[in-house]
């Protein structure tokens, strides 16, 4: 049964490291969550290691940087490891079958903020898909539609251009509104044929190199996010314990929206089992010490 909680403290303790999800957990893209700030001062305070994992489709450097605007210093984390970077570590070590076989030739489908994973002489950037052997895909702007990249995806895939999605999330919620991510037009473009490889939550590579920064086992690691589908599956494959922080993604149908009747155990199962993953271990309404 998932236990509900206000915050992390009570059960903090019985481990020695927290994976924390970023967007939906310690800001909203725009503004840092204050229960968040002092959950991860508390857990620094007590010794627990802070291992920050986003599905960020950018490299390391630049979103430490966007984490210290937003009230987030590198004193308040461990370490920090997104899908971005583990998906640029494997286009350029192409040890990967994968990633070994694409070719050097890339069509970037993202926005201008995420051209800097073009950088390391790993492929030659191209304008024109007939011109590519592969597709890197960062997401949409914000405001786009997938039915606006409809007729680009229809024509990579008859061109059976293979797709490195460099971050699985479906959605996320931006100043109140649900946007797309990569993972949508990654869903959509293999609903239709396309071949994909997804790097970041829920799948293996990210919690690997996690886990090896950290040093410590799965077992012993609280891996806490907003998502069922990426950070709780991700976290249960792994064999670590979790927690749901009810009000990103899911907050309506968990009962936590404005008017909602509040979030419950039976809620979190019901929906767990809906969507077809595993229940967390804990769930609260937003991440607090």
């Amino acid at each position: 049964m998932v236990e509900i909680l206000a915050g992390i403290a009570p059960i903090a303790r019985r481990y020695r490291a927290l994976i924390v999800d970023l967007w939906g957990v310690l800001h909203d893209g725009a503004t840092p969550f204050p229960g968040a700030q002092a959950a991860l001062a508390g857990a620094m305070a007590t010794g627990i290691q802070v291992q920050l994992l986003s599905n960020a489709p950018r490299p390391v450097a630049p979103v430490v940087v966007r984490l210290g605007e937003l009230g987030y210093p590198l004193t308040s984390y461990t370490g920090l490891m997104t899908s971005g970077e583990a998906t640029w570590r494997m286009l350029v070590a192409r040890t990967d079958p994968f990633f070994k076989g694409l070719g050097q030739r890339v069509y970037f489908l993202g926005a201008a903020k995420d051209r800097m994973m073009l950088e390391g002489g790993y492929a030659i950037p191209v304008e024109r898909l007939k011109d590519a052997d592969f597709i890197l895909n960062t997401g949409a702007d914000f405001g786009a539609t997938v039915a606006q990249y409809e007729d680009l995806l229809q024509a990579a895939h008859r061109l059976s251009l293979p797709m490195v999605c460099a971050n699985p999330d479906r959605v996320v919620i931006h100043h109140g509104v649900r946007e797309i991510c990569a993972g949508t037009l990654a869903e959509r473009y293999a609903a239709i044929g396309g071949t994909v490889r997804e790097i970041g939550k829920p799948h293996s590579e990210v919690y690997r190199l996690c886990l090896d920064a950290l040093g410590v086992p799965a077992a012993e690691v609280l891996a806490i996010g907003d998502s069922l589908t990426t950070d709780i599956a991700g976290a249960a494959a792994f064999g670590m314990d979790s927690v749901l922080v009810a009000d990103g993604i899911f907050a309506e149908p968990l009962g936590v929206a404005p008017g909602g009747p509040g979030l419950s155990a039976a809620a979190v199962t019901r929906l767990a089992a809906e969507l077809g993953v595993a229940a967390p271990t804990y769930a609260l309404p937003h991440l607090a010490w």
